[in-house]
């Protein structure tokens, strides 16, 4: 299957990495400075360069004041990258400054000047890049290094030289700021949007957690959609109710952002009952684009529940297999329950559509269809399965024996049990904030654990190792992942069982499992379908656009360079031998 786009997207990340502390960029900006000066004391008198004046102080000035220039208008620098990019900006002038002894020491004064033009627009184009996309505000914080640089030519050279160094700032600013309107370019023409406004939003949640700017972005480029929602209302007596609701929407994009927490935000809104939120069928093309859109979500949940109408009978559960799809079923009343999986295949999101087709099927037999992507298998980063596909058929049939085997099953009184368990690691670690939930389901002498990881899917074998144990309590079990991307900030591959053994957790798990057999109680099951409507998400197939439109440029963007940088040498060779 061809990579889709998310997958392509994510892939991105390998460009992204971590500034090392500030401290350590700037020693090593200070003891460059002084070896060049150690290099050159036995031409002193012939050569007055100095390695500190021209190269360490103007990186130091950078350092100092890029952040307090940038925070003040309003954007986000660390002092980290601040230093990095003082640092590598000194590297990039050291180089080209010394290149000119290839020629002698002659052109030392030209390459010098060309240097402090290629940092002024290095600097500029970095900064649009990570902080401010408006070229315009990040003139004044991208010429601090190469301004103080220009100062110290004064001194090491003539007045003469000033004039020609302020040219080349125009020159090179000139220039990557064209190359910064052509990369940006495609996306605004495809989507009226600014890729790199973009990455200032994604820059400044990875440093300060904010999550305004991201969010406005992607709601400039989502679209409203309608998508069922059905819930399983479990009421108990003497205990408190136990919520099983399917959202067709999917949590992402990454971290806080959008509906990535949204397993835990409905579990935390549904207060009157005990929620387990498993993973509908949604891609990414399925994020919400703002935390706020599941408000629309809770107020549809809470409208479906009014008047619905409960029974006390339900099904054993069963499972069936159609080739590589495994499922487990029950029904409870009128409503049918299917979790699906393919460990130890791969188990990835479902499209939409695929889940829509399933319950739209199941209308024949049940009134409420809640079809779960345990999500419990990764192997490696993976695209959706999209309809029409072996895999989706797969579902599709093994949905369908699913529902019309139960169709005409007895019904018996039956149990509801629950119990959740904070488990102690991390979102890194894998491991949302909702840990574990249990629910037991007890009928005809019959015991079914449906166990629930806040995590994004699981590593592969770990679903095996936890249902071999489970089903030393129970009789039948299936164990499943929200999917929550709040594991998720810089890759995708974060599963559940990756970083910490099944076997460390599964001592958890089982007390678990055992804590909600404890608390089984005469139930009675009430289900509904939620209509929710005017949900903002990414949008159809606008991942896979996105993801396209970034690759291709990412093609092009080092040929433009090179030429931008060719072009502005060659006018910098023409502007010295006319102006020195």
């Amino acid at each position: 299957m061809a990579m889709a786009g998310d997958v392509k997207l994510g892939q991105l990340t390998k460009y992204l990495f971590s500034a090392p502390s500030w401290p350590v960029s700037l020693l090593i900006m200070i003891v460059l400075g002084l070896v060049i000066d150690g290099a050159i004391a036995r031409v002193w008198v012939q050569l007055p360069f100095s390695g500190t004046l021209a190269f360490t102080i103007p990186a130091i000035a950078a350092f100092v004041l890029t952040k307090p220039i940038i925070d003040f208008s309003g954007k986000t620098m660390t002092w980290n990258r601040s230093a990095l990019l003082a640092l590598s900006c000194t590297v990039f002038g050291v180089i080209i400054t010394f290149a000119s002894l290839a020629g002698g020491i002659r052109y030392l004064p030209l390459f010098y000047g060309i240097s402090l033009g290629f940092v002024f627009g290095l600097r500029l184009f970095v900064l649009v890049a990570i902080s401010d996309y408006r070229v315009p505000r990040m003139i004044l914080p991208a010429v601090t290094q190469s301004g103080v640089g220009v100062i110290a030519g004064w001194f090491l050279f003539s007045p003469g030289w000033v004039a020609f160094a302020l040219i080349l700032h125009v020159v090179f600013g000139l220039g990557f700021a064209i190359l910064v309107w052509l990369i940006e370019r495609p996306l605004y023409r495809a989507f009226r949007i600014r890729g790199l406004a973009f990455v200032n939003a994604f820059v400044a949640n990875m440093t300060d957690g904010s999550k305004k700017e991201m969010e406005d972005f992607f709601r400039d480029i989502g679209e409203e959609i309608y998508v069922p929602q059905v819930c399983l209302f479990f009421r108990r007596a003497a205990k408190k109710p136990v919520l099983f609701t399917v959202p067709n929407l999917h949590p992402g994009p990454m971290g806080e952002i959008g509906g990535g927490n949204l397993p835990k935000l409905i579990h935390d809104r549904m207060t009157k009952e005990e929620t387990l939120v498993p993973h509908g069928c949604a891609s990414h093309d399925f994020n919400l684009v703002s935390e706020n859109e599941i408000d629309k979500v809770i107020a549809a949940i809470e409208a479906s529940k009014k008047d619905c109408a409960y029974d006390p009978g339900a099904t054993p559960s069963r499972s069936i297999t159609c080739g590589t799809v495994k499922i487990l079923y029950q029904r409870f009343g009128n409503s049918i329950l299917m979790i699906s999986t393919r460990s130890p295949e791969m188990t990835e999101d479902l499209d939409y559509s695929i889940g829509l087709a399933i319950m739209a099927e199941g209308h024949r037999w049940f009134p409420h269809v809640a079809f779960v992507d345990a999500h419990n298998c990764m192997t490696d980063l993976s695209s959706a399965v999209l309809p029409a596909t072996l895999t989706a058929t797969e579902y599709q049939k093994g949905a369908a024996g699913a529902m019309e085997s139960c169709s005409n099953a007895p019904l018996a009184p039956f149990k509801v049990g629950y119990a959740r368990r904070h488990l102690p690691y991390s979102r890194d670690e894998g491991f949302g904030d909702l840990g574990v939930q249990v629910m037991v389901v007890e009928t005809a002498g019959q015991k079914t654990a449906y166990v629930l990881f806040d995590g994004n899917n699981m590593a592969g074998g770990v679903r095996e190792a936890l249902c071999e144990k489970i089903r030393t309590l129970v009789d039948a079990t299936e164990v499943m992942t929200t999917d929550t991307h709040v594991v998720n900030t810089i890759t995708g591959k974060n599963p559940v069982g990756l970083t910490i053994p099944a076997e460390t957790f599964l001592p958890l798990v089982m007390d678990t499992v055992r804590e909600a057999i404890a608390d089984l109680g005469d139930a009675e099951c009430a289900a509904t379908t939620a209509q929710c409507e005017h949900v903002v998400v990414f949008g159809s197939n606008r991942i896979s656009q996105l993801a396209s439109t970034v690759n291709a440029m990412l093609i092009f963007v080092a040929p433009l360079s090179l030429a931008m940088l060719l072009l502005a040498f060659l006018l910098s060779l023409a502007a010295y031998v006319v102006l020195v």
